[in-house]
């Protein structure tokens, strides 16, 4: 195939909905407001609706929705947040951020999800929170973090920056914890805005109201400053994008699961590669942010697939615990040393909604090439 095979066609994405996402510009430049106005206000109340929750308020951003709602529960100073060892490190930054201590917990090398088996050992009397991530699009096992939240007095933040529209025991997440979810809008996910973009979901109305005065510099009225909060809104160009792209998600979503399906049957009698969980169940239904796959030949076979024109891409190379933001930070090797293990291992392959079962096909016929060339 002499043309590239994007790692994910943005292109494509716009040339689709080209028309609607003209028209919700247009609004916004007719109506001459830009910063929370009638489009965010309509974008929040479509996308509670979505999520089958009573609250959302659109932020700047992903890494500032897990913050606020930390802030909006008093997490601070002194406190430590349970977090994921294999994750995007906004995770751990927006515990920092707020004064607490992330401290990992290690993940399951089959579904890449926090391990519920081993919370208990990061467990301390500091302990106030832990924020599970629906990593790659898969929910975590929220019935058991739930329970062993209520057991101990801890508050459950999802991060539900990669997962919108997934199904847990068939409700969406962002919908699954009683204090709130944070969400990333990132051009790149599921539900992807044309820049930074982020909301946070909750069904408790406090809440609510304390994320949307700490996102407007602590103000719930213009003037009238009631807490020392951030500059964080979700302005009305990218609300209205975002109300345009909402009803076409579960589609591309749906074709995101075929690809993976694709990937699942052409792939997997392969010794060199092991698959990612599907938990395709009553369960667990996966969105497929990525597809996500564990080589021991990792970069040999990457550097075959860029030669063969399909672009893939590492997530994650370099573990938070191993990053420069915390190497002064010493964490127990049992609680990062599956996340490191992948950190050598994994590699992303294209699963865009745009992408054709013929570029699919291609992108398995080489592998099954470079498989052949390992024995």
């Amino acid at each position: 195939m002499s043309e590239v095979i994007p790692f994910l066609d943005f292109h494509a994405a716009v040339h689709e909905l080209r028309d609607e996402v003209d028209r919700a510009i247009q609004r916004v430049l007719d109506s001459g407001w830009f910063i929370l106005g009638r489009e965010l206000e309509a974008f929040e109340a479509e996308f509670a609706e979505y999520c089958g929750v009573r609250f959302c308020a659109g932020v700047a951003n992903g890494l500032d929705a897990i913050r606020l709602l930390l802030e909006a529960h008093g997490i601070g100073r002194g406190d430590e947040v349970l977090v994921p060892s294999h994750t995007f490190i906004a995770t751990w930054i927006a515990v920092t951020q707020v004064g607490a201590k992330p401290v990992p917990v290690d993940v399951s090398l089959t579904d890449y999800n926090l391990d519920v088996e081993k919370l208990s050992s990061s467990l301390t009397s500091r302990t106030r929170a832990v924020i599970p991530v629906h990593l790659y699009g898969l929910p975590c096992d929220m019935d058991r973090i739930n329970a062993f939240a209520d057991e101990h007095g801890l508050i459950v933040i999802e991060d539900n920056a990669q997962a919108v529209g997934a199904l847990y025991r068939n409700r969406r997440t962002g919908n699954l914890t009683r204090h709130g979810a944070a969400i990333s809008f990132y051009p790149g996910k599921n539900l992807g805005a044309f820049g930074d973009a982020g909301a946070i979901t909750t069904n408790d109305p406090d809440i609510h109201h304390k994320v949307k005065t700490l996102r407007n510099y602590g103000s719930p009225k213009k003037y009238h400053t009631e807490i020392v909060g951030i500059n964080s809104r979700l302005d009305e160009i990218q609300a209205a994008v975002l109300r345009a792209k909402l009803p076409h998600l579960d589609e591309w979503n749906q074709r995101r699961c075929r690809i993976a399906h694709q990937y699942q049957v052409g792939l997997s009698d392969l010794p060199q590669i092991s698959l990612p969980d599907a938990c395709h169940s009553s369960n667990r239904m996966s969105v497929w942010h990525l597809y996500v796959i564990q080589t021991s030949q990792r970069d040999s076979l990457q550097q075959f697939l860029e030669k063969n024109n399909i672009q893939t891409l590492v997530h994650y190379p370099i573990p938070p615990h191993a990053s420069g933001a915390y190497k002064d930070t010493d964490f127990p090797q049992s609680a990062t040393e599956n996340a490191g293990y992948l950190s050598r291992r994994v590699l992303s392959l294209p699963i865009g909604p745009h992408q054709s079962p013929h570029q699919t096909d291609y992108i398995i016929g080489k592998i099954r090439e470079w498989s052949a060339e390992q024995v």
